[in-house]
């Protein structure tokens, strides 16, 4: 006698896994930056080691503070790209969610993009804090765990794309 599944199992191309990935960076994104601006004041400091600081940084534009000082529409501007990109996210991970490392890729960017989409329409800006530095180099730009996911998985994108090559 066959016996009838009460509760499927879900297919391998489901979107669950990878939306669950996307909502754990935002959670961890906005719990470490809710606790920066709890704890820290605008351009505070403090030294971890001799090559990472905690900083209370603010970034209105885009990478780098890409157009940080041009008036405030760029505010808009990267909240309607950050928006743009996860709808577009949303629909390659249906397309695409069996294929392992590129749904890891798209998840870390979604997660990211929506994070920074996040502060855009709280704050007007992303909450930076992460502060890396090396004698005779400087400071790198202050970043935050949204920005790291979004760096991860690009270069998760560029893994799967030599991958693929090589096959």
């Amino acid at each position: 006698m066959a016996t009838k599944k009460i509760f499927p199992t879900k297919s391998s191309t489901s979107l669950t896994p990878w939306l669950g990935i996307a909502t754990l960076v935002i959670l961890i994104d906005q719990l470490t930056k809710i606790t920066i601006n709890k704890t820290f004041q605008y351009g505070e400091e403090k030294v971890i080691t001799s090559f990472f600081n905690l900083v209370l940084a603010y970034n209105k534009g885009a990478a780098f503070s890409f157009l940080s000082n041009s008036g405030g529409w760029q505010r808009y501007f990267f909240t309607a790209i950050g928006i743009g990109a996860a709808i577009f996210i949303v629909y390659l991970l249906k397309k695409h969610s069996g294929q392992r490392l590129f749904a890891w890729a798209l998840s870390l960017v979604l997660g990211g993009a929506v994070g920074n989409v996040i502060d855009r329409l709280l704050y007007g800006h992303v909450v930076d804090f992460l502060d890396f530095h090396w004698p005779g180099f400087g400071h790198f730009p202050a970043f935050n765990v949204a920005d790291s996911a979004i760096c991860i998985g690009a270069g998760l994108f560029i893994l799967d794309e030599l991958r693929r090559v090589n096959k």
